[in-house]
């Protein structure tokens, strides 16, 4: 009976917990207030920046394409959110974009706008366009707060449920390794928790819907994730781990075309 109880109040704790998405319209749980999780992202990103080797903007081509791009996209996105009046969805984000010297074919955004891509990556993209499609799903995944489920999923499973401060006070390095695998930190770490089927839908719908507003042309996703498929041969890239791509996720990139191309209008030369 207590252990009914228990699960009871559990459930009715996590069903308490979904928030609707204002832009996607999708129930997610999320246990984790936005503010501490990316006080988390910061250390994290921080601490990470510390320990790799970053490529200089202002004397690399490469870095300064990837800080140019995630200007643009980030521009978009804040924009986006302006006209539908959820600016304070993005409340606290100061985005930075980084260059990492790795033959890791990865990129990821944390919460708040902190945006790694690894120069092992850039011979998979091949031009600025499929970058900026990367860099829009990437964000995708912090915008709409993909991360914070998974580390809310983790927070259950790992940790009983408990509140984030609770758990960084009575298991802090337990929970840093969750955020490290909820958002992809570092090949290091080990198994990175699986975004679901819908959260990669959706990062690579508004990927594109992203890239496009900036001024990219959104069809390079397909040839990229093409080239991405064949990146690691028998293993896919640390990038497509969690979700290899295949000719599902070619097609679901082919249906929402049409609306990102709604949006797209080449960079003026």
């Amino acid at each position: 009976m207590i252990k009914q109880l228990i699960s009871l109040v559990v459930a009715s704790f996590i069903l308490a917990s979904c928030t609707k998405n204002a832009v996607t319209g999708r129930s997610q749980l999320k246990l984790l207030p936005e503010a501490e999780v990316q006080s988390m992202a910061l250390q994290e990103y921080q601490t990470f920046l510390s320990q790799n080797k970053v490529v200089g903007a202002t004397t690399n081509k490469d870095a300064e394409m990837v800080r140019r791009v995630g200007q643009r996209i980030s521009a978009v996105v804040e924009k986006y959110y302006a006209d539908k009046g959820l600016s304070s969805s993005l409340e606290g984000y100061k985005w930075e974009y980084n260059l990492v010297d790795s033959k890791e074919v990865n990129a990821w955004c944390m919460p708040g706008g902190k945006i790694v891509v690894y120069t092992g990556l850039l011979p998979v993209t091949q031009n600025e366009a499929a970058l900026a499609v990367v860099m829009g799903h990437e964000v995708s995944h912090a915008i709409f707060q993909h991360g914070n489920s998974r580390m809310s999923e983790g927070l259950v499973q790992q940790l009983g449920g408990v509140a984030l401060s609770v758990a960084l006070a009575n298991k802090p390095a337990a929970t840093q390794e969750l955020f490290q695998t909820a958002y992809g930190v570092g090949s290091q770490v080990g198994v990175m928790l699986p975004f679901s089927r819908k959260d990669e839908t959706e990062a690579d719908e508004w990927g594109i819907i992203w890239a496009a507003m900036a001024g990219y042309n959104p069809q390079e996703a397909i040839p990229l994730w093409q080239r991405m498929a064949s990146a690691g041969g028998q293993k896919p890239p640390e990038f497509l781990s969690t979700h290899p791509s295949d000719e599902r996720r070619i097609a679901d990139l082919q249906a929402h075309m049409p609306e990102a191309l709604k949006y797209y209008k080449p960079i003026a030369k």
